[in-house]
């Protein structure tokens, strides 16, 4: 699918402290770990026959710095939920990992029945799991039409 995203690489502070986060949480997720590339660059990849593959590196940060979102660079990486149940359920595990939780689930007045969690990784990058019933599925998918009350 030409313009699909390929891949994103986000730089950490500390590899030893990301690695675990992200095993889990892309996990979770539906991504595995495929290996490292560049010598140390730890890898994942979300791959279904529905979709082009899409992967998340991490790279280790030369510099010292926090991670801020209102400043050029990433805001915040968003991941589809197919119902809002996996938001809720996608949250509860959130809160069984320890893992900070920036918003719980709601609704926002971004789309019509747009419902999110918003966590954060261990750098404070922002993260969401996102359900949205009228998105454009993914080829192979149907689209729900239920919006919730």
């Amino acid at each position: 699918m030409f313009g699909f995203p390929h891949h994103i690489d986000l730089t950490v502070q500390d590899l030893e402290v990301s690695v675990p986060f992200y095993e889990i949480v892309l996990n979770r997720l539906g991504y595995r770990r495929t290996g490292v590339y560049a010598g140390t660059s730890p890898c994942w990849a979300y791959v279904a026959a529905e979709a082009p593959d899409f992967s998340i590196a991490l790279h280790q940060a030369v510099s010292a710095g926090e991670h801020d979102r209102y400043v050029p660079g990433l805001h915040h990486l968003a991941f589809h939920a197919q119902t809002r149940q996996e938001v809720v359920s996608f949250f509860e595990f959130l809160l069984d990992n320890d893992i900070t939780v920036l918003d719980p689930p709601a609704e926002y007045d971004y789309t019509q029945g747009y419902y999110a969690v918003f966590f954060a990784d261990p750098d404070g990058i922002k993260l969401e799991v996102v359900y949205e019933p009228n998105a454009t599925p993914i080829a192979g998918q149907q689209k729900d039409q239920t919006v919730a009350e």
